[in-house]
């Protein structure tokens, strides 16, 4: 089997779980925080591990406080670090309130910029998939990401624009799109980026340019794919909600995984809402619990 390309952020995640969030001038105590392993593309790998699949986490790593906590947790999880930076990390903050919905404030570093040097490393007939998430598109070294897959077209993408994808280079994104990658989204996101009333207009819109599926998260609703011919709705798997922190990673990466594995979209998007349901009903994005620790 040919591994799977994971280009995108791994980050220290500061959960801070509080009553609510703060309105302007308010003073708030919180009721705990933590700090957990995250990042899109460390979420997403994470999966890909799970379900045994072979995959490449590309995923730099810098300096400071959040850059050694990272290493930190690489080291004991034997998880190579194939991308070093001088610059510093950042790290996400996740307000969790009663809820149990999450906020990111986040301040990004040296895990979303790449160089384009570094592509240079990989040897890419190895690969026949590749993940990429839409916070390393929009900062400043997103064409060099885009780059990259242009002069790659034998690779399936799987892009996750995020909750940011109204703030993406228009540019950027009809490249990407030109691409013909399998959009995952929430339903909030594509309703802001196409600007349509319902999912079933939006998913259309999109597919008249990608040409390959759209897969739309809808939380307690479960998920919605459209295949260019037919709307598929997969129900939700019940759990109890502790946060949903990596919720939408999980999904996608399952999804990842399972359609490596040569299962199909609707018993690979039944997969994903089940790997869903067990991320929401843990705190944070990682199931230590499950993952098992072997590296690829």
């Amino acid at each position: 089997m040919k591994k799977t390309l994971v280009i995108g952020s791994s980050v220290c995640d500061v959960i801070i779980r509080l009553p609510h969030i703060p309105h302007p001038q308010e003073d708030i105590n919180i009721i705990k925080q933590t700090l957990s392993i995250g990042g899109c593309a460390y979420n997403v790998s994470q999966m890909l591990r799970y379900y045994d699949v072979p995959y490449t986490l590309f995923s730099p790593v810098g300096t400071g406080i959040y850059g050694d906590f990272v290493k930190k947790h690489f080291k004991e999880n034997n998880i190579p670090i194939i991308l070093e930076s001088s610059y510093q990390n950042g790290c996400c903050y996740c307000l969790v309130d009663d809820s149990k919905d999450r906020t990111f404030i986040c301040e990004h570093g040296a895990e979303y910029i790449f160089e384009k040097e570094w592509f240079d490393s990989l040897q890419c007939d190895d690969y026949h998939q590749v993940y990429i998430c839409g916070l390393e598109i929009e900062e400043k070294s997103g064409d060099v990401i885009i780059d990259f897959l242009m002069n790659h077209p034998h690779f399936k993408i799987y892009f996750a624009p995020g909750p940011r994808i109204t703030h993406i280079n228009k540019k950027r994104m009809d490249r990407l799109l030109t691409l013909h990658p399998v959009l995952h989204l929430n339903q909030q996101e594509i309703i802001s980026y196409t600007k349509e009333k319902d999912i079933y207009k939006a998913a259309r819109k999109i597919y008249e340019i990608t040409q390959e599926i759209i897969i739309i998260t809808l939380g307690q609703e479960g998920c919605y794919c459209f295949d260019g011919k037919k709307d598929i709705l997969i129900p939700a798997i019940k759990k109890e909600v502790v946060d949903t922190i990596g919720a939408g990673d999980g999904h996608i990466g399952a999804f990842i995984a399972n359609q490596a594995l040569s299962f199909s979209i609707y018993d690979s998007l039944l997969k994903a809402n089940e790997m869903a349901a067990e991320i929401v009903n843990h705190q944070g994005a990682t199931l230590n619990n499950i993952i098992p620790h072997n590296s690829k």
